[in-house]
């Protein structure tokens, strides 16, 4: 099993070969850590709006219940 894997397996002499890794690396490593910060920004901005939306329609409905109930007390 570990001769079917070996030939996958390549470490150079040459270190500078990492380099080009290194920096690539480095670039998907910084796109990633933008895009968990966009969608965390994206998330809170859309909790925001879900919980006013969520007041405006518990704040309707409780409007709709004392006037229901002022209609039956008269």
């Amino acid at each position: 099993m570990n001769a079917i894997l070996m030939p996958f397996l390549y470490f150079p002499e040459d270190k500078t070969e990492y380099i080009p890794a290194a920096f690539s690396f480095t670039a998907f490593m910084i796109l990633c850590i933008l895009a968990f910060m966009w969608f965390r920004k994206n998330s809170a901005k859309q909790e925001a709006e879900t919980k006013e939306l969520e007041e405006k329609i518990m704040r309707e409905r409780q409007a709709e219940r004392e006037a229901g109930k002022n209609e039956t007390i008269q």
